[in-house]
């Protein structure tokens, strides 16, 4: 795969690259190898909102009592990923943890709570601090709190 940005590749080459992980994710029950070896993933399940067909993707994550904190920061992309425009739309979505999947709502946090959970994710995960100054965004946090 491509050493450009992420949000710089094709719509195949991240299709690709997303479906290899979704793979290995489910094969192995949450578990990915590679650069995700110790990173928490979980797998997002959107409704499109221009063609309503389920979108998934994998995203890391950390935990925040009984929610789920993820980050849409397209790897410092100028724009935000297009899973966080089908959430706008439709904020329930699906998650998949380990062997568990469940709905979910999601919800955009505002400050000063997004920056709080903002920075519990950089202090476990640091290149979400490389994201964030690679973009002029503020980047987007959203909890996902299971229904």
């Amino acid at each position: 795969m491509s050493k450009r940005a992420i949000y710089e590749w094709n719509n195949e080459e991240i299709q690709g690259f997303n479906r290899s992980i979704i793979d290995e994710f489910r094969a192995h029950h949450g578990i990915v190898g590679g650069p995700f070896t110790d990173i928490p993933l979980l797998l997002l399940t959107t409704k499109g909102r221009k063609s309503g067909l389920e979108r998934v993707v994998p995203l890391a994550y950390l935990r925040d009592g009984e929610r789920y904190i993820i980050v849409a920061s397209f790897a410092g992309s100028p724009v935000n990923p297009p899973w966080y425009h089908n959430l706008l739309a439709n904020p329930e979505v699906g998650v998949e943890v380990g062997h568990d999947s469940f709905a979910a709502r999601a919800e955009v946090l505002q400050e000063p709570e997004r920056t709080r959970c903002f920075d519990a994710v950089v202090e476990k995960m640091p290149d979400f601090r490389n994201y964030q100054d690679r973009t002029s965004r503020v980047i987007p946090v959203i909890a996902l709190t299971p229904l």
